[in-house]
């Protein structure tokens, strides 16, 4: 995983609307959350979803269980300092995704929006893996986006993996089955386009 270093500085030098994942309404991953049929209650995790507005729909939507995971803790205080009072309705940790350990079946939803892609090192993808495995509960729905296949090689100065929807299945395996893929066409604030791929499972009971 790339240095905590890093995304601090990322985050401390350049408002939270101005890099080049920002969205100003997170709609495709707030639809796919949605469409899980996940009860309002359910364990929501947003995996690096640091300065994201994403946990701000959700709580207006009304989904009481979440968690907001980054390896930033600039870019998660940017999101507690919008949220305000409704901070505290939020968990909120700061750690590498590849080395955390997070709570075992705790979550019924997992959505990454663009910290897989950021894993070149193919043991920080089998810890990734792993944590999902561990994390989720059986029958639990996992959302990973990340760059597509003709999307951008490099994002914030360092290098990325690009997938198809296969190749974005395979690295999770059999115990995930493919429930749908799309993908998402991504306008930067720059105004540069860059192709995303979104992949649904859910994690197969064991």
């Amino acid at each position: 995983m790339h240095s905590k270093e890093h995304w601090e500085n990322v985050y401390s030098t350049k408002a939270a609307d101005s890099v080049s994942w920002f969205q100003p309404r997170a709609d495709l991953s707030l639809e796919l959350i949605k469409s899980t049929g996940a009860a309002r209650d359910a364990g929501i995790i947003d995996v690096g979803g640091g300065a994201s507005r994403l946990v701000d729909d959700l709580v207006a939507e009304g989904y009481s269980d979440l968690t907001v995971l980054d390896l930033s803790g600039a870019a998660l205080n940017a999101a507690r300092k919008r949220l305000g009072k409704q901070e505290d309705d939020v968990r909120w940790i700061e750690a590498d995704i590849t080395e955390v350990d997070l709570p075992a079946k705790r979550y019924d939803v997992w959505h990454d929006r663009a910290v897989f892609h950021f894993l070149t090192d193919p043991a920080d993808r089998a810890a990734y893996v792993r944590t999902v495995m561990r994390a989720v509960k059986p029958g639990g729905h996992v959302i990973v986006a990340s760059f597509a296949e003709d999307g951008p090689e490099q994002c914030s100065g360092l290098p990325v993996m690009r997938y198809s929807p296969g190749e974005l299945h395979d690295q999770f395996g059999e115990p995930f089955e493919l429930l749908s893929h799309c993908k998402e066409l991504h306008r930067t604030p720059a105004g540069k386009v860059q192709p995303f791929v979104y992949c649904y499972c859910r994690r197969i009971s064991s």
